[in-house]
């Protein structure tokens, strides 16, 4: 952990992140809201490895007697994630989320310019005319729109005042 502290930030493992935008922030839409959601259940099951491992051992291979031969291990379970899913684990995962906004859209724009690839690859392949000029730089331009937040588009790399 020293030796990390001595490199540049340059050299550095950790992806480029963008700031949370505000501590309240703008409400997501459901999709969002799922994505910080699973976050959250993550953060959670990593919490609490040990507990769950030590309950799906005893779970494996029963059926009707789960309940009454694993029930100390299933209640250690249900307690430590009960423990660890607070409201302070809630907002570090939606941190988390904002954080990674910029890794995500650039994951999106690969995905698009490879979809693109391969459409004018197989056009190429197949002998069909090339895409009018107008049509795809509708496409790029589509592609290089930011993620919504609460409804309003936010450029990833403006400062993001509230």
């Amino acid at each position: 952990m020293a030796a990390m502290a001595l490199q540049p930030p340059s050299q550095t493992s950790e992806p480029e992140r963008l700031p949370m935008p505000s501590r309240n922030p703008l409400p997501l839409s459901a999709s969002q809201e799922a994505q910080v959601r699973d976050i959250f259940y993550a953060r959670v099951r990593s919490h609490c490895g040990p507990e769950i491992k030590a309950f799906a051992e005893c779970a494996l291979g029963r059926t009707f007697s789960v309940p009454f031969a694993c029930r100390k291990p299933h209640n250690a379970m249900n307690a430590c994630m009960k423990a660890h899913a607070t409201p302070a684990e809630q907002d570090a995962a939606r941190e988390e989320w904002f954080a990674k906004r910029l890794e995500r859209q650039k994951e999106k724009e690969q995905k698009a310019r490879r979809k693109m690839e391969q459409e004018a690859f197989l056009r190429e392949w197949w002998g069909l005319p090339e895409k009018d000029r107008e049509e795809r730089r509708k496409e790029e331009e589509r592609l290089r729109q930011p993620e919504r937040i609460g409804g309003v588009r936010r450029r990833t790399g403006e400062d993001e005042r509230r």
